[in-house]
């Protein structure tokens, strides 16, 4: 049985400072070349991210990830060492998604139009979006990688990509556990008896189910073991697509 992702019982938005995945397992190097690692200032102190690539200078993350001073890197999976394969690239443009709620983490989601394109690697490379009208039913297993702590004792992140499996939710029962939750535009992932949930793993980091994004992680519930809420991207794709077309 694989190891139990524990989660916290108040609703916590994944920002500066949350980024661990708890009980997941470090990912094979460079397994995920589409990840990105985001920096920022808030409030004059750093904050971390994830996000993934979605076009050679797009980066899909949480729109609660928003800052200044905002960098990329790519082509990581030790993000303490400077390796080869890594691509450090400031952002241009910051687009959250204008419906953006933060005191319900509606539409929780933002693209980052870097200022140079990447440059496609093995270690780089963009991951697919849904096709349109795509649904993943309940029950269907997919994975979130991240950069974090991997324990509740931890005090730092994980210098190397972790990565954990998340089970689909049923929609009904997710609503009971949150209240606020909206089944059009959001999915529940993770498994709240003995698989394992997501726990502050990386804010605007993919949920990858059969080797494309579905969702975009963007808050859990604290402690007690429960599933992440991900920002639905197949509600997006036309939001998505419409902001990238300029440019």
């Amino acid at each position: 049985m694989p190891p139990v992702l524990i989660l916290l019982t108040c609703l916590l938005p994944l920002g500066a400072g949350a980024e661990e995945i708890i009980g997941g397992h470090e990912a094979k190097p460079h397994s995920h070349p589409y990840m990105a690692y985001i920096t920022f200032q808030e409030d004059g102190e750093k904050g971390i991210c994830g996000g993934f690539l979605v076009k050679d200078n797009f980066v899909l993350t949480a729109a609660h990830c928003l800052g200044s001073s905002m960098k990329v890197t790519l082509g990581a999976h030790n993000i303490d060492t400077n390796e080869d394969t890594q691509q450090i690239i400031p952002v241009a443009k910051a687009i959250p998604h204008p419906d953006y709620n933060e005191k319900d983490w509606s539409n929780d989601i933002m693209l980052l139009k870097l200022e140079m394109r990447a440059k496609r690697t093995k270690a780089v490379r963009p991951l697919r979006l849904p096709k349109a009208n795509a649904q993943l039913k309940p029950g269907y297993v997919c994975h979130l990688p991240g950069w974090g702590g991997t324990s509740l004792s931890a005090t730092k992140k994980a210098a190397s990509l972790q990565e954990a499996v998340l089970i689909i939710q049923d929609d009904q029962k997710c609503k009971l556990r949150f209240h606020r939750y909206i089944e059009t535009i959001q999915i529940c992932a993770g498994d709240p008896k003995e698989i394992q949930a997501a726990f502050k793993g990386d804010s605007g980091g993919p949920l990858v189910c059969d080797n494309r994004a579905y969702g975009v992680l963007s808050y859990v519930k604290t402690e007690t073991i429960a599933p992440g809420i991900f920002t639905k991207l197949v509600s997006f794709l036309p939001w998505i697509r419409s902001s990238m077309k300029p440019f």
